[in-house]
């Protein structure tokens, strides 16, 4: 290895792994096309909240924006799975797009002609969530036929960083194009952004079912399917200790003020912070190539997460409290590749787009119910112990579970079992 290759080499364990870009233009084309819908979606998602607060000046209409769209998510989840694991994914992707673009035109349209309406922008928002659970496991599932086993984990760290950037700039894009020129634009604006996605669903390859024995693929066999294989299993229950026991976003408008004598500001830094360090897990992950056990892997970095989080419950120094989160947000994201990874090489194709339906299901309903839990907690004891309690119970929790799942725990890349 000659000196300058070296550099580069080393580059390549610290930074993220940019083979899958360089190898497939497929995925390559999907990579840039879901980074423009991302941050579309993102100025969306904001432009509705602000829309819905003007139209009612209601802090509770606003968070109804949420409800409109978990539901939909959590019920069409499984069986957007489903018809992913049925017809050709590629169809199923192009649908899922071409609906939320359509969408999407629909509210620029309405906002050009006056027409402001609450039920509207619920109904737009339910329906969008049903695009994202028709088009999310098809994506998902199509990547393990674009790339090969070994390059999939790179991927997964690749498309963290769009879901992360999307979150991240699209809301701050969204409210300056909203102060500067209105709804309608920043709606238009994302309409355009999903003809990358659906230019780059429309090169991919056919990708119709591998397994051609069953007619029809069921949400219960896929449930069946996941009650026996232990490995599958642990990475969702493993990830619920994070996301139930200590999950203390709902808490930050209250910590903001009470332990940092902040405002509003302070809870948007709060908010930001593990984006930041989720952003950061993205490209700083070249170095979990060397990785094998990712079952092991998933276990600690659950055990950071609660970790981080248990930390910034004792701090009362802002910019500590935001290295905290940060940390806590590195470590989700490398929980979420090795999890992900483990999903599409451990589990047989005709399965993917179903586990990809539990997943968008725990992903969307686990946090929802963690905010339930530290804003009871926090009102019947104290913030402080709603959020360090909660950390401490998920490294406790992680750890009695990695003392069960000993199969999780011996997991080899090189050897995926299910």
């Amino acid at each position: 290895m000659t000196g300058v290759e070296a550099p580069q080499e080393e580059k390549r364990r610290i930074f993220a792994d940019l083979t899958p870009l360089r190898t497939s233009a497929d995925y390559r084309r999907l990579w840039f096309g879901n980074t423009v819908s991302w941050v579309g979606q993102g100025m969306t998602t904001l432009a509705i909240s602000l829309q819905v607060y003007d139209i009612t000046g209601s802090a509770f209409s606003v968070g109804l924006v949420g409800l409109f769209s978990l539901v939909p998510l959590v019920v069409f989840g499984l069986y957007g799975g489903a018809i992913a694991d049925t017809v050709d994914r590629r169809t199923l992707g192009l649908v899922g797009a071409t609906g939320a673009a359509a969408l999407s035109a629909a509210l620029a349209a309405a906002a050009f002609a006056g027409f402001h309406r609450v039920w509207f922008l619920y109904a737009i928002v339910a329906l969008q969530a049903v695009c994202g659970a028709l088009n999310a496991p098809a994506r998902s599932a199509m990547i393990p036929r674009l790339l090969p086993p070994e390059q999939l984990r790179a991927a997964n760290a690749l498309n963290s960083m769009v879901m992360t950037f999307g979150t991240l700039v699209g809301p701050s894009l969204g409210g300056v194009v909203v102060g500067f020129a209105g709804y309608q634009t920043a709606y238009t604006i994302d309409a355009l952004a999903f003809f990358a996605s659906l230019y780059a669903m429309w090169r991919l390859p056919s990708m119709p079912p591998e397994h051609t024995g069953a007619k029809r693929a069921s949400v219960l066999d896929g449930l069946r399917f996941l009650g026996t294989r232990p490995n599958l299993r642990a990475t969702f229950v493993s990830d619920l200790f994070a996301m139930i026991l200590a999950q203390p976003k709902a808490l930050f408008p209250a910590v903001a003020v009470l332990w940092f004598g902040g405002d509003a500001k302070t809870t948007g830094l709060l908010v930001a912070a593990p984006a930041f360090g989720a952003l950061l897990g993205g490209v700083i992950s070249g170095w979990q190539n060397r990785i094998r056990r990712h079952g092991q892997a998933i276990l600690v970095s659950v055990a950071a997460w609660g970790l981080a989080i248990a930390a910034f419950g004792l701090s009362r120094n802002l910019w500590i409290g935001l290295l905290c989160l940060a940390v806590a947000g590195y470590a989700d994201t490398s929980s979420m590749i090795f999890r992900n990874t483990m999903m599409q090489v451990a589990a047989p194709d005709e399965m993917r787009g179903r586990l990809q339906g539990v997943f968008i299901v725990v992903v969307a309903g686990g946090p929802r119910l963690g905010d339930f839990v530290a804003g009871s907690v926090a009102d019947l004891t104290s913030p402080t112990l709603a959020v360090t309690g909660g950390g401490l119970a998920c490294v406790l929790g992680i750890g009695v579970f990695s003392l069960y799942a000993r199969g999780f725990r011996r997991y080899d890349a090189l050897d995926p079992q299910p």
